[in-house]
């Protein structure tokens, strides 16, 4: 199988017009249709109290508009699933995969989890003990099957003090209880090996079946994996103030851009913009 390039986007204005009216065109026509989002860097700013990471403005109405029109939207996140219950300002809230896929709240509110084997837990327990013994306590973020450090807002001199410490941490928790230390755009997360958001993206598709015209928004590295995952079978949208080396088919800045995409999304879906 050969393995999928990253190239870097930009594309020129005329091409990215192109292949946005083609894909508008599949949406128009679309039997189903499935819009899943990044919520950190894609729907909202990224902000040093994570707690307080609010959507762009205007953006959950237009999302809560295009659930309204025949299109399952689903949000993946690396966040704890429930936080986005209260962040994302959607309403009716809609689907939520969280801890990049290993926990789901369905619509009407129903919650799934994978939960870590014992031996992890352990792991990640002690984890959790030992950070919080080097003063990192205000920086974890708790989440089924994870614990991330952030370290948004500080001077590099701080971040690399924190990246050393939880490096040295997780070289023996990885080893010892079958964890893995995986890095984000802002911090470092020990977790429970397996989800990824490509495995909530080629979840999703199977279940929408044949016939359904998919997009995928996301700005992160951990959000390469669903833009693989989405190869062939939709489109995969950067989104986020530069470019970079990336899987995505086009690249959108926020949030002006992000919003005209939405209302493209809902003009396809046979509305007013």
């Amino acid at each position: 199988m050969l393995e999928a390039k990253k190239h870097t986007v930009p594309m020129k204005v005329a091409e990215r017009k192109d292949v946005y009216a083609s894909f508008f065109e599949q949406v128009r026509h679309a039997s189903k249709r499935a819009l899943m989002l990044d919520y950190d860097g894609t729907l909202s700013p990224f902000t040093p109290d994570r707690t307080r990471a609010y959507p762009y403005s205007g953006i959950p109405g237009l999302v809560s508009r295009i659930m309204q029109h025949d299109t399952r939207v689903v949000l993946i996140s690396g966040r704890a699933a429930t936080e986005l219950l209260f962040l994302s300002g959607i309403d009716p809230h809609p689907e939520i995969w969280g801890s990049h896929g290993s926990e789901r709240v369905l619509p009407d509110g129903t919650y799934e989890s994978d939960a870590p084997q014992p031996q992890q837990q352990a792991g990640l327990q002690l984890a959790n003990k030992s950070l919080r013994s080097c003063g990192l306590g205000p920086r974890i973020e708790t989440k089924p099957g994870g614990l991330a450090v952030h370290w948004r807002g500080l001077s590099s001199s701080e971040k690399s003090v924190i990246e050393e410490r939880v490096r040295k941490l997780s070289t023996t928790l990885v080893e010892e209880f079958g964890l893995q230390l995986m890095p984000f755009d802002g911090g470092l997360e020990i977790r429970v090996p397996g989800k990824t958001k490509g495995d909530a993206v080629r979840a999703i598709l199977g279940e929408c079946g044949k016939g359904v015209a998919a997009a995928y928004l996301g700005d992160d590295q951990t959000d390469e994996n669903a833009f693989r995952a989405i190869k062939g079978r939709g489109l995969a949208v950067l989104v986020r103030s530069e470019p970079r080396p990336t899987l995505a088919d086009v690249w959108l800045r926020p949030p002006d851009e992000l919003g005209e995409f939405l209302r493209d999304w809902l003009a396809a879906c046979g509305t007013k913009k």
